[in-house]
């Protein structure tokens, strides 16, 4: 049973790493936390609970993890420090020894998170000593933490799924988040419409794996989509990431003819040299993968297409990356999301016998985000003159807002011409030339 009196006038402080699913989880807490009571700090005071969402995608990130943690521990000395996420689940106890941390959840506890800070502060008051961890093993990771939050964006990101049974040979994020599973349609159309009460105007789905969506209720993500085109006051929507071989025709057709899904799409292809996906594990070759991205522009000839590559990784000799390299430059794509391969602890990609030198994946990423920048200018470029809707964002007092349109291209409009009540709304205008950095177009009403 939940006391709810402990959270009373308390305040907390949140920090997030890694991935969009991540900042959406902190958020849904954090709204958790606030309907108990607890309030956000105000710049400068003390917190009373430090939550820490963590990422483990790379050893940087376990790294960026442990300093943040030991950061908000001197700067808030005394706090509640609660750690979940990820790195949370894969490395328990050796979190649960660093001085100040008093609470970490793994990813199947995190669901619970105010029933076990419920249970602590109880104990703390009455002078008992609580837990230090509490975590399962990878086949038991079963809950599933709803979440649909805004956050400090204009965007809410519905979590439609979590988990992965890839099993990639990289990656650990099936051991971090456990196999695939899902709550109902019926659950996600009525966190959409409670988003569109809210004043909700453009929805994320996010997940892990969201194209595997269905493992848990035999349910079809096509079938999620087309129930969530259907939601009133929702303007758009947005696909967070799809596996190419979980892409399937059917959806591009569909969102090329929905009324709110957008024309933008983003697809990781890790490797473009087959040699390197077997490696991986992946589950397609590069055929299939180009096979996607012409099926998308034959029907949204003006859809964003980011791609997620990795670089360096064990096996991916110069003629491998070279492959790569020359399949993505004659690929019709947007957007490079360049990341270097970093060893995991556990991992079946250590069993391969090639390595990839330090500065040499450092140049071949240099490369690639090379290639990524003029495919990006060069996509911008054939939407200079255009009219577009565009989706603004509150900006920082004094500063440019800024907004994306249909199509995922960023626009600025400058200060001097940004209006408070333009904030979440759909604006239509010209988009003009780039602005000062390259970043954005400039919109002219």
């Amino acid at each position: 049973m939940i006391d709810s009196s402990v959270f009373q006038g308390k305040k907390a402080a949140y920090y997030t790493l890694g991935c969009k699913l991540n900042f959406s989880e902190t958020s849904t807490f954090g709204r958790m936390l606030g309907e108990m009571g607890v309030r956000p700090v105000q710049n400068g005071e003390h917190a009373d609970i430090c939550l820490i969402n963590t990422c483990s995608v790379t050893d940087v990130a376990d790294h960026k993890c442990r300093q943040a943690i030991h950061r908000l521990v001197r700067q808030h000395q005394g706090a509640f420090v609660v750690v979940t996420g990820c790195y949370a689940q894969l490395e328990p106890e050796r979190i649960s020894r660093i001085e100040g941390v008093s609470l970490v959840l793994g990813s199947n506890e995190k669901a619970q998170l105010i029933q076990f800070l419920s249970d602590a502060f109880v104990s703390r008051e009455t002078g008992g000593t609580a837990a230090p961890y509490h975590t399962v093993k990878t086949k038991d990771i079963k809950s599933f933490a709803p979440s649909c939050s805004r956050g400090n964006r204009t965007r809410y990101f519905l979590k439609v799924q979590d988990g992965c049974d890839y099993f990639c040979t990289y990656c650990t994020i099936p051991y971090a988040r456990g196999f695939s599973r899902n709550p109902t349609i019926a659950s996600l159309v009525a966190q959409a419409e409670q988003a569109a009460r809210e004043g909700g105007r453009e929805v994320v789905l996010t997940g892990v794996n969201i194209g595997d969506f269905g493992k848990s209720t035999g349910e079809q993500f096509i079938d999620l989509v087309k129930a969530l085109d259907a939601v009133e006051g929702i303007s758009r929507y947005r696909i967070s990431s799809m596996e190419p071989d979980l892409l399937s025709d059917e959806l591009i057709d569909f969102c090329a003819h929905s009324r709110a899904f957008m024309p933008h799409f983003h697809i990781p292809l890790q490797s473009g040299s087959d040699e390197v996906l077997r490696l991986m594990h992946r589950h397609y070759d590069r055929q299939l993968f180009a096979d996607k991205i012409q099926r998308i522009k034959e029907t949204m000839p003006q859809a964003f297409i980011g791609v997620d590559v990795m670089v360096g990784c064990r096996g991916e000799t110069p003629e491998c990356f070279e492959e790569t390299y020359s399949f993505l430059e004659a690929l019709d794509v947007t957007q490079l999301h360049v990341f270097p391969y970093s060893e995991r602890p556990g991992t079946a990609a250590l069993k391969i016998p090639y390595v990839v030198a330090d500065k040499e994946k450092r140049q071949r990423s240099q490369r690639l985000l090379a290639l990524s920048d003029r495919k990006t200018q060069q996509f911008y470029e054939r939407h200079i003159g255009q009219q577009a809707e565009v989706l603004f964002e509150k900006a920082t007092r004094g500063r440019a807002m800024h907004g994306f349109t249909r199509n995922y291209i960023r626009v600025e409009l400058l200060a001097a011409d940004a209006r408070a009540e333009y904030d979440n709304q759909l604006m239509t205008g010209t988009l003009g030339a780039f602005n000062h950095d390259q970043s954005a177009l400039l919109w002219i009403k």
